[in-house]
């Protein structure tokens, strides 16, 4: 069983489990399921750097990153940095997150915030918007095309935009359709971590102009962001690059920085 599927089988038990304690009705009960929520989509289109900063505790292909730093300094340094959105990892077992995470970071800054977590059930969409998340996370390699769209649909009735990862063609062809605002290109093999940006080069063309394109892992240096650039990217999601180290934000700050230099 790959890393893959022993994460979505878990997920399906851990989702089961939260249905059982706490039903839908209670997360609609939140503070935070009626706020306004904050476009992504938007702030990327507005943006010169693109940086989606995310907080990261571990992970199964590079085990602990970095566990020792509060998700609120974290994300308040991701937003002095020039950051214009947050991930937020809330998978427990294989990443080290948890919804409280997402609501922290909720509660230290007005940027957009996605979920990123193995999003499978509505249930999950609700917990998110309850949560304080403005984006989720859709993964084409664990879904079919009904249930993308399915999901699509009600995330965004209730307000939430939709970040779809794929990782190659195929998953890019299943996964198209109207009810989705960001197509995001995981530079990452789910069978073997190696890691290759020519995935995003490969697939740009084949994302229409009516979403924003972001570029997923593996973006260490800023002359990677320019250059996908070209290739139509507005979006760059960097993780661990940034969690690696013992000052996140000051991290964010000067890739940032080097990014606008000589614009």
């Amino acid at each position: 069983m790959s890393i893959l599927d022993q994460i979505i089988q878990a997920k399906q038990k851990e989702v089961q489990a939260r249905k059982k304690v706490f039903p839908t009705a209670y997360w609609e009960q939140s503070p935070l399921f009626a706020r306004p929520t904050v476009s992504l989509k938007q702030n990327l289109q507005n943006s010169s750097s693109g940086i989606i900063a995310e907080h990261k505790r571990r992970s199964p292909s590079k085990a602990v990153i970095n566990q020792q730093l509060a998700v609120e300094k974290v994300v308040k340094g991701y937003a002095e940095a020039g950051a214009c959105g947050l991930s937020i990892l809330t998978d427990g077992h294989f990443f080290g997150g948890s919804l409280d995470d997402l609501s922290l970071a909720r509660a230290h800054t007005s940027l957009p915030v996605l979920r990123k977590d193995f999003i499978i059930d509505p249930y999950q969409l609700i917990e998110a918007k309850a949560f304080g998340a403005d984006v989720v996370l859709l993964i084409a390699a664990v879904l079919d095309r009904p249930t993308i769209k399915q999901l699509s649909e009600q995330a965004q009735a209730l307000g939430l935009e939709v970040l779809l990862e794929v990782h190659n063609a195929q998953e890019l062809e299943k996964a198209l359709m109207p009810s989705l605002d960001l197509i995001g290109v995981n530079n990452r093999n789910l069978k073997t971590f190696e890691v290759s940006l020519e995935t995003s080069q490969s697939l740009a063309e084949k994302i229409p102009h009516s979403f924003v394109k972001v570029s997923e892992s593996g973006i260490h240096q800023a002359e990677a962001v320019r250059q996908l650039q070209t290739y139509g990217y507005q979006g760059f999601l960097v993780g661990e690059n940034f969690m690696k180290t013992a000052n996140p934000g000051q991290a964010a700050a000067q890739f940032i920085k080097s990014l606008n230099h000589n614009r």
